[in-house]
């Protein structure tokens, strides 16, 4: 790898770690709970998402303590003990035995609550596989998630259908905890911060229909059982008296502090949009045409995405959305010295891998063809994973805590031919 090729790497690092600093759910939590007043009873905790753990543990550090909490967050992403706090671990993005054993303690811990109890509900991105009590047998909930997940439908489809079939989804978690009052503090991971859909809005009136639902399940042709095709027919809670709701963080703070990294590092940064949710393999097309369009520049050029692709499931590889998008860009950028596309989720996981996102720059399809893989075929399998590692391609952070989205960036250098 040349000089250029090792700088674009350690600007690319520089500026996921940036953004991903500024969306940290410490600081906002505390500023949600500002407004929070206790109403002389219980002071009960319950978190639940991909950034639970990080939530839980700033606000009982925030309040001094709580009178009992259950975490449940994504496998190996409790950091540590929090007092008066059990902590879970469970499946996503296909929920298992870990999530509904998690999500069952917390629904005991809110039994026979009074007005003058609070519940402390803190709610991330992930919520929806974590936090779950299903209302068909587990292992069909499991096979209508990976319907779902592998069809090629967005986030706002799949929560449809998931909250009705749940015991705990659209509202009714809220229900289970009156006559007590929620105080829900909400990371939003899906565009314009719809509540009802964040982790399918378990403390928030549903305003999906039961229409829209079957028609999500007939335009997807699901295999379901006659049990769940009946619950689709069956409407959630419309309105909820007991719950108030502060959001926090999203993906336009992510792609605004990777933006002010990029400036920072001398690139004139230039925002196309905070609300991608086209394919994956779309989106790094794309990115990888504009750095085309732009070779030649006379002054560093950065141009930023965030939001949330999908990825078409075609093959049975290992790999996640962010790795499809860098991939796709590597073709595109071939042989471009100073160009660079990475993708990163903010949680630091992509799809069920260890990597947090993908980097390609214009050295990397000559390395994927010396490797013996190529693009085309890597894409038909969905398997960026393994064809990254290969050409050291993955990036990798570490669960963060938080969880607000990805941010894509395409870097050209003015060295760019």
């Amino acid at each position: 790898m040349d000089q250029s090729a090792n700088g674009l790497r350690a600007d690319a690092d520089r500026i996921i770690a940036a953004s991903l600093r500024a969306v940290r759910p410490d600081e906002a939590v505390r500023r949600a709970l500002q407004e929070y007043r206790p109403r002389g009873g219980k002071t009960l905790l319950v978190a639940a998402g991909k950034a639970a753990w990080q939530m839980a543990h700033a606000a009982v550090e925030a309040l001094g303590g709580v009178d009992g909490g259950v975490v449940v967050t994504k496998y190996g992403h409790v950091a540590g003990e929090i007092p008066g706090v059990v902590c879970c671990e469970g499946g996503h993005p296909v929920p298992d035995e870990g999530s509904f054993a998690g999500t069952r303690r917390a629904l005991e811990l809110v039994e026979g609550l009074t007005p003058a109890d609070s519940v402390l509900f803190l709610l991330s991105g992930g919520g929806s596989a974590l936090f779950e009590k299903p209302l068909v047998a587990p292992e069909e909930l499991q096979d209508i998630t990976r319907q779902l997940l592998g069809c090629g439908a967005d986030i706002v489809e799949i929560n449809t259908i998931r909250k009705r079939l749940s015991a705990v989804k659209g509202g009714r978690f809220a229900q289970l905890c009156a006559p007590a009052q929620v105080f829900s503090i909400v990371l939003s991971d899906i565009l314009g911060d719809p509540l009802d859909m964040i982790a399918s809005g378990p403390a928030y009136p549903d305003r999906s229909s039961c229409a829209q639902a079957l028609a999500i399940a007939d335009k997807y042709q699901l295999t379901l059982s006659d049990t769940a095709r009946a619950l689709l027919g069956q409407e959630t809670p419309k309105t909820l008296d007991n719950v108030t709701t502060r959001i926090t963080g999203s993906v336009r703070e992510l792609a605004a502090a990777a933006a002010a990294e990029c400036r920072a590092l001398g690139y004139e940064p230039l925002l196309l949009t905070d609300c991608l949710d086209c394919e994956a393999r779309e989106a790094g097309a794309f990115l990888g045409d504009i750095l085309r369009s732009h070779q030649g520049t006379e002054k560093p050029l950065a141009f930023l995405a965030g939001g949330e692709t999908v990825v078409h499931l075609t093959g049975e590889g290992l790999g996640g959305r962010n790795q499809e998008l860098a991939l796709a860009a590597a073709e595109k950028i071939a042989g471009i010295d100073g160009a660079a596309v990475f993708s990163v989720g903010s949680d630091g996981t992509d799809g069920p891998t260890d990597a947090a996102g993908g980097y390609v720059d214009g050295q990397t399809l000559a390395a994927l063809r010396a490797a013996g893989y190529t693009v085309h075929q890597v894409l038909r399998e969905n398997d960026a994973y393994h064809a990254l590692d290969a050409v050291g391609g993955l990036i990798r952070t570490g669960p963060t805590g938080t969880n607000v989205n990805d941010v894509a960036v395409a870097l050209l250098r003015c060295d760019a031919t």
